[in-house]
């Protein structure tokens, strides 16, 4: 039988840019939210409140974490990576196509960065996707497939950004999931962790001897330009950062409790700003009981989120 091997999480966008960079970047998302709403949106205080000398220093904390994950996949030397993260109008559009799950199943592969100047290729793992595309359909999830990518490429920046910073030059095939977070109605917190339970599955169904690593993309809270705030109602606004939900979650991963956060509901992550906690949610349940053996967190007003890194070795 196969083997999950390694664990791996962390937040996205601002994550992966230098500190300095944050204010333009920013700015660029000001933009956007007053393309899609027709006013400025307020600044939030907690911007004013941070320092760059500040922000630097504890984004050490987040870079270092970084390292670690690469670090930890590059001696795990996983046979294949499962690779977990939304998608927000990239390689899916509501116009056309929304699924609330979707895997690819297709060859080899090429993804693009926002602003690249070409694409860079990829290896695929048709064979475990497939096993995971069984399994799952006949657990009773409706996985939607895409053997290629419009355009030619992989473009969601919950997977590239991962792909680009963490894998870099390690030559391990990856399996690509979506798991939609910004379009509602989503699935349940409850539903991901269901089909985490069966990807672990799906892995025991593999050759034995066979290694794979799982890696969740997204959040932790943040308020930004694409929020879905049509459907908004909370006490958080535009900038905002959800620290003591953000925290507890972790501390929940910790202890291995990640039962308690397949009990939260789809509210409770709109309420909280953590809507891509659902990728981390589908690997706490391939992962079962175990529990983070690292974990760091930080709330960066100015980079609009709370940035965090995780690892898990199960058993």
């Amino acid at each position: 039988m196969g083997k999950l091997i390694a664990g791996l999480a962390s937040s996205h966008a601002f994550t992966f840019r230098d500190p300095s960079e944050w204010d333009g970047f920013r700015q660029r998302i000001d933009a956007g939210y007053k393309r899609r709403y027709g006013r400025e949106p307020e600044p939030h205080p907690g911007v004013a409140a941070e320092t760059p000398e500040d922000n630097r220093r504890r984004y050490r904390n987040i870079r270092d974490g970084i390292e670690t994950l690469h670090r930890e996949l590059a001696e795990a030397r996983p046979d294949a990576l499962i690779l977990i993260g939304d998608d927000q109008n990239e390689n899916f559009h509501p116009d056309h196509l929304l699924p609330q799950l979707a895997i690819h199943t297709g060859e080899d592969f090429r993804f693009r960065g926002r602003g690249a100047a070409g694409d860079r290729p990829c290896r695929s793992h048709p064979e475990l996707a497939r096993t995971l595309l069984a399994t799952a359909v006949e657990a009773e999830f409706d996985l939607a497939t895409c053997a290629g990518f419009a355009g030619g490429a992989l473009t969601s920046h919950a997977h590239y950004e991962i792909l680009e910073n963490v894998v870099r030059d390690l030559d391990i095939p990856v399996v690509v999931i979506f798991v939609n977070a910004l379009h509602i109605p989503a699935i349940s917190p409850g539903r991901c962790h269901a089909f985490g339970r069966t990807i672990r599955d799906a892995v025991a169904a593999r050759p034995d001897g066979e290694r794979i690593a799982i890696y969740a993309s997204g959040g932790l809270s943040h308020f930004t330009g694409g929020f879905p705030w049509p459907h908004y109602d909370g006490p958080f606004a535009y900038g905002g950062i959800s620290e003591a939900f953000d925290r507890q979650c972790l501390e929940d991963m910790r202890a291995g409790d990640g039962a308690r956060l397949a009990a939260l509901s789809s509210a409770d992550l709109l309420r909280h700003g953590d809507i891509e906690m659902r990728s981390w949610i589908v690997l706490l349940g391939a992962l079962g009981d175990a529990p983070a053996r690292m974990a760091v967190y930080e709330p960066f007003y100015r980079g609009m989120m709370g940035m965090a890194v995780a690892s898990w070795r199960p058993d």
